[in-house]
Parts: C-alpha cells; structure tokens; sequence
C-alpha cells in the first residue's frame, strides 16, 4: 500500500501503522503555481517481528529532514513529498512486491532504513534508475553494485558495509586494554553468532582481524532469531572463560533480554559487546539497569559534535523519550544528500542525479559520506580513510548511567570507558 506522507505524524501512529487511509500531502503555495514536487518513495517496515523500531525512527529522521528543506524553499525551488510504502522486511516476497510498486510508480528517488534480503530489492528496483539511498550495511550488495553498474549504477549505501564491525573489535579491545580501566582476564575472544547473513558476514570479518591481534578466537556459539532463552549460550561463556564476548545479534530487544540474563550471572571481568541492537529505542526501555557497562557500536551513528547536538536536541523535542541514534540521523543525511544532488542537477536527469551523489561528499549528522568508487557505499573512518571529513567515523558507545555514551573514536568521544559491574 502506497500513502502520501501526512505531516509531523507521531511515533505511535508510525508503530501503529498508517493504515487508516491516505492523508493528502502538505501542498505548499509554489505548487499552486505549477510547479511539481520532487517525490521520494520511502519503503518502511510498519509491523512484524523485527526491524519496525528501525524504521519508524528512520520515518521520523527522513520527515524532519524534508520539512526543514521545504520550509526554507524546497530543492530547486521545488517541494519534496514522501509516499510511504509499506514493506514486509523478512520475505523476498514482500520485499519484491513493495520495490516492484515503487519502480512503477517512477518516483525521483527512494530509500529505506534497510531490507533483510538486498538483492530483491535492488532487482525489484532496477527497470527504473532514480537513486535509491539505503542504510543497510551489506558487503554483498556493494560487490553487486560494482560488478552490475549498468544494472545497479543507482544504488547507494548510505553507510559503510557489515565487515567494518567484526575488522573493528579487536582494534577496539587493544585501545580499551591500552588505557587501562580493563585489565582483560585473558585474550579469548567468545563470538555468539546469529544466521543472518549479515551477522555471518561480521562474524567472518572479526575472526580474520583475530588473526592479527593479540587476541585469539575462543569459540563461536551459533544462535537462531528469535532467541527465547539465553540459558545455553550463557552455560557456553562460562564454559569458554572468554574475556572478551561478541554478541553478534541485532535485534534490541533481546540483547535486552541477554543483558538481564548474564548481569544475573556473569562472566566476571569478560568485557560484553552487543553488536548494533543497543541503538534502537525500546534495547534501554526493555534492559533498564542491566544495560549499563555494555558496549556497541555503529557505523551510522549521530555525532554529538555541534552539528549532532543540535539535531539530538531537535529531534527530541519532535519525539520526546529515547532516541534512536542510527537511523534518525541516517535518514535525515540521506535526504539532504538528495536535495544537494538536485540543487547540482535536474531532478528529472537521473542520470546525471547519480553521477552528483557519486562524485559528492557531504557532511550530514553521522560524518562525512564519500562513496566508494564502484562499491557506492559510504567510507568508514579509520579503516577506508584517516580524514574525519571524508568518512562516517564507527561510533563505539557504552551505556553509562542508563544512557548511551560515545566512548571511542577520542575525536568525538563524549566520555571515556568505565568498568562495568561485573569487571570488580
């Protein structure tokens, strides 16, 4: 079902779903004048069992983005309007249904927080060439953008790929052990590891960078979404003794649940990673103070620089309670990252629109966005390159005080690693 984005619709009607009906979208008066909007297919995830969250922050971000870019004349004087499409995450099916309508439809662009299975959607995408924008962290589907540029040329990853979590933990863990506060109990590193491609793929990548750290990989514990009892994994990381565990999940709530589970009975000193889940809302709502002293990262974090706190600031105003930190500001780069594209080409050239995001940087909320040549995905900082205004720079966190902290790159820390409470 396609609808046209209603204005400033809350957090509880997107998680609601938008099924009551088409809301007529906000006509400026250029339009009464004749001018066309630009429109921006959205695919967002409004129920199921996972990914919802996600994407209603994502929603939130993209429709903070064009209000703001409308209220100060739109891109080329011309205003941008959202069409909403529902999309079901988990199947191929649902996947390709919703990107089929999109292509027919023939917006300017779209994009989406993310789809479990990419390749369906970039399939469903391809008999039309506007620009498609997603977060999804897939190293797969940057190889299939570059081996396919006649076919795929228009798809960008707003974000570095999935392998850049598993290159960085061990890096991480050196300069957590460097300064100090943790003193690891050994150089095991125990990786509990979801079916998900893209947690196979995270996983793959860490046990390669093991290779050439001084930590070594102790064991890997395979689990299954959905996780209805942390019991056996836990009886695996006491058996392991790892000071290190990788929980190499994604969905929020139940890395919640795994918080609640060990703190009950932990591996004393071992220092607990969540990979990603940690950033959506409801991971702090579900965990209460079994978060803290946990740590995550992202590769789409909003910064809590100048820029980034202003946006925090906004945004929370628009939607009081916790806030997402990933795709509330992933979304709102992305779509200033269309309206600079416009301003530099005809929105009706797509063509040319690619080649203005492909040869473009711009400095959005998570950090600098470059696309890789060929991949079209976002470069990372510090492995693709070392200049912060060239790339999205990896955000490590840890919860502190029932909040999120930025703890690592230094650059853009907000506070420095504290030992949990289970290291004493």
């Amino acid at each position: 079902m396609t609808q046209h984005d209603p204005k400033q619709t809350t957090r509880r009607r997107v998680l609601g779903g938008i099924a009551g009906g088409l809301a007529a979208p906000f006509v400026a008066p250029a339009l009464a004048q004749g001018n066309k909007p630009i429109r921006v297919a959205l695919a967002v995830c409004q129920s199921g069992p996972a990914g919802v969250a996600d994407h209603a922050d994502y929603l939130n971000g993209a429709r903070m983005a064009v209000d703001e870019i409308n209220a100060a004349g739109g891109a080329r004087g011309r205003q941008m309007v959202l069409d909403i499409y529902d999309i079901d995450i988990l199947t191929p099916e649902g996947t390709q249904t919703t990107y089929r309508k999109i292509a027919a439809a023939r917006p300017h662009a779209s994009g989406t927080a993310f789809s479990l299975i990419p390749l369906v959607s970039f399939d469903a995408l391809s008999s039309w060439k506007a620009p498609h924008l997603h977060g999804n962290p897939t190293l797969g589907g940057c190889e299939a953008v570059k081996a396919h540029p006649d076919k795929y040329g228009m798809i960008f990853e707003v974000c570095p790929p999935e392998n850049y979590y598993g290159l960085m933990f061990p890096r991480f863990l050196e300069t957590v052990a460097g300064g100090g506060v943790w003193k690891p109990i050994n150089n095991k590193v125990h990786i509990v590891r979801e079916a998900l491609a893209y947690n196979q793929g995270i996983a793959r990548a860490c046990v390669a960078a093991l290779k050439t750290s001084k930590f070594e990989l102790a064991k890997i514990t395979d689990i299954q979404f959905p996780v209805q009892d942390w019991g056996p994994v836990m009886e695996d990381l006491h058996a392991s003794g790892a000071g290190s565990i990788m929980i190499d999940h994604w969905v929020g709530a139940e890395e919640a649940a795994f918080c609640q589970t060990f703190i009950s009975d932990p591996v004393k000193g071992a220092l607990v990673y969540l990979q990603y889940g940690p950033s959506q809302p409801e991971f702090l709502n579900l965990a209460g103070d079994a978060a803290n002293g946990f740590v995550w990262s992202t590769v789409i974090g909003a910064y809590d620089d100048a820029r980034g706190a202003a946006f925090r600031a906004k945004y929370k105003k628009l939607h009081p309670g916790i806030m997402g930190l990933c795709y509330t500001a992933n979304a709102y780069d992305a779509m200033h990252i269309l309206k600079a594209a416009w301003e530099k080409a005809d929105p009706d050239d797509l063509a040319a629109v690619n080649q203005a995001i492909r040869t473009s940087t711009h400095r959005g909320i998570c950090g600098a966005y470059t696309f890789e040549p060929g991949m079209q995905a976002a470069l990372q900082y510090p492995l693709q390159t070392q200049d912060l205004d060239k790339g999205l720079a990896q955000l490590f966190f840890q919860v502190q005080g029932g909040q999120h902290k930025i703890i690592e790159p230094t650059q853009l820390a907000e506070t420095k690693f504290m030992a949990a409470p289970w290291m004493s």
